[in-house]
């Protein structure tokens, strides 16, 4: 195969492979940005920024490395290498992409149980209506000795 055969054959093996992750991405990340943002549209939304995001920056990088010159003693081997680390690029950028979405996950929970106990502090803090006094109806008789 030709130099610029491998080129080709590398660009659609990356490119195919970017998208694929992307839409794992997509699908995983749907679930943890459902349970931050609680609204379908705005989950949508964030994920399709996200997405859009993973799969500019990841088509740039694999661009960069498709013309990097790996010295390799056959045009076999240095498409492995490449497409090596075509794969790594990959795996990180996935890794990283999860990686904030759980951090947002984890952080929308401790605003949640930081708004619980200040709800409940605030309860306890709150001046507390005294004890109504009972009035009798019963006539009062003075105890005779």
């Amino acid at each position: 195969m030709s130099d610029t055969g491998m080129y080709v054959t590398l660009l659609v093996v990356a490119i195919a492979l970017t998208f694929l992750v992307g839409r794992l991405l997509v699908t995983a990340g749907e679930p943890f940005l459902q349970e931050v943002f609680r609204d379908t549209s705005v989950t949508r939304s964030v994920n399709l920024l996200l997405s859009v995001l993973f799969h500019l920056i990841t088509l740039g990088v694999l661009a960069i490395i498709s013309v990097i010159d790996i010295g390799g003693q056959d045009p076999l081997q240095t498409f492995v290498v490449k497409l090596g680390v075509v794969l790594l690029v990959l795996g990180v950028a996935y890794g990283i992409s999860m990686l904030v979405l759980i951090r947002v996950r984890e952080r929308r929970r401790a605003d949640q149980v930081s708004e619980k106990v200040q709800e409940r502090l605030a309860e306890r803090s709150a001046p507390r209506p005294a004890p109504e006094t009972q009035i009798s109806t019963q006539p009062v008789v003075p105890k005779q000795p």
